[in-house]
């Protein structure tokens, strides 16, 4: 099985770790490395990339912000997407590869590729739909028969959303059957920013729609059942009782992963597959009117390569200043957070789901911080720690996994709470 580190020299190495998510994915392996994990067993790791010198500049960024001048020695690997035999090679030496480079649709794969047929296991941040579907229609199988774990959106994108539904699920005694979660940011003064590599992503991902719905019908899958009441349908911006703020549905990742997680939960642990509806709380009505108007330039832009090119070129100009390729300051990270709250109904144990209304609903919240660059680290790590610790209680198989299909039986939701993500139910009630 992939997941023993036996025999291989690095336990973790990470991939791009001189990119701007890699170096915040650096600092926070090393803070788990001096972690009750492994303590009294050194952490095996290493970087990866194609320069040295900014590799070196990392790791000497890592010791002087974390005051341990011991991660100036760790370990580097030089290599290239470009160059299939030093991803191999790099494979060859890990037991988890923590892979940083993206977009994804353009440079995930052949990591994917290099990790199944190097018996690596793999873990990515991706929000791309279309590049986490892909790998499962080309990788899955391939992955199953060398024992190799690939898990997918192990950042901020959907590790929330995915962990977050299964944490409610069995936070009530009976049948969860729908939740509907709504995500809020909270920012200082200085305001927030995200560094443009997320513009990018955003920006092929809504272009290439057309491709993913052709992807989907050659994963030929059918509908999940609907169990209990079904989850009705929200407009394209509304007012939520719920979270006493107009809302919209949420653009990310979060709906498409958690729909994954729920088909394989039903089809390979026959479990009840839970209904999911995933929104974003926007504030007051000039704030949805402001949104649906830079949303509606937005997919404007994307459908003309000529307006593609130019929201690549100045995303600071045309996000309003959200996006930028500097990212956030120092100041900005510490100051944000962000809150995803869920609302679920089901129906108790005594009570068929198929018949009457739910008569339970809860109400639970995972919150952390500085979604980006702060909880996409964290939550990466931890995902590549718990294939590390926990391999009796990932799937009985290697293949290409959500968050939530691979870790739904480990402890990654309390490694997550005791890291800085926390899970927590609001209220609980039964009529």
């Amino acid at each position: 099985m992939a997941t023993g580190a036996a025999g291989r020299p690095y336990q973790i190495v990470i991939f791009g770790a001189s990119g701007f998510t890699g170096q915040f994915v650096v600092e926070e392996v090393a803070r788990v490395a001096d972690g009750v994990d492994f303590r009294g067993k050194e952490l095996r790791w290493a970087v990866a990339g194609r320069s040295q010198r900014k590799l070196e500049e990392v790791l000497q960024r890592a010791a002087d912000n974390l005051a341990r001048p011991q991660l100036k020695s760790i370990d580097i690997i030089i290599c290239d997407i470009g160059d299939p035999s030093s991803l191999a090679d790099m494979c060859k030496k890990a037991s988890v590869v923590l892979d940083c480079v993206g977009p994804y649709r353009f440079y995930g794969e052949p990591v994917v590729k290099a990790c199944v047929e190097n018996g690596a296991n793999f873990v990515d941040i991706s929000g791309e739909p279309q590049f986490l579907e892909s790998m499962v229609l080309k990788y899955d199988s391939q992955a199953a028969d060398k024992g190799v774990y690939i898990v997918g959106s192990s950042g901020f994108d959907s590790i929330p959303a995915d962990l977050g539904v299964i944490f409610t699920r069995n936070s009530i005694k009976g049948t969860l059957t729908g939740v509907e979660s709504f995500l809020s940011f909270k920012s200082g003064p200085e305001g927030t920013c995200i560094h443009d590599g997320t513009w990018q992503s955003a920006i092929h991902g809504i272009a290439d729609q057309g491709n993913l719905r052709k992807l989907r019908k050659q994963l030929a899958l059918k509908p999940l059942p609907v169990v209990g009441k079904k989850l009705k349908r929200r407009g394209a911006a509304f007012y939520s009782d719920e979270v006493k703020q107009y809302a919209i549905p949420f653009l990310g990742a979060d709906a498409a992963v958690v729909r994954r997680t729920q088909r394989y939960l039903h089809d390979s642990l026959q479990e009840t597959p839970v209904q999911y509806a995933a929104y974003v709380s926007v504030g007051g009505v000039m704030s949805v009117i402001k949104m649906m108007f830079a949303g509606l330039l937005f997919l404007l832009f994307t459908k003309f390569s000529v307006m593609r090119k130019l929201l690549i070129k100045y995303p600071k100009f045309f996000s309003f200043g959200y996006f930028s390729s500097e990212g956030p300051t120092k100041k900005q990270m510490e100051e944000a957070s962000f809150t995803m709250t869920f609302f679920g109904e089901g129906y108790s144990q005594d009570q068929d789901p198929q018949q009457g209304k739910p008569n339970i609903k809860i109400c639970t919240q995972v919150s952390g911080p500085e979604a980006g660059y702060v909880t996409t680290p964290i939550a990466m790590v931890q995902a590549g720690v718990t294939i590390l610790k926990e391999p009796s209680s990932l799937p009985k198989k290697g293949g290409v996994y959500t968050p939530g299909a691979a870790f739904s039986k480990t402890k990654l939701i309390e490694r997550l709470d005791k890291a800085g993500i926390h899970f927590s139910v609001i209220s609980k009630t039964e009529a």
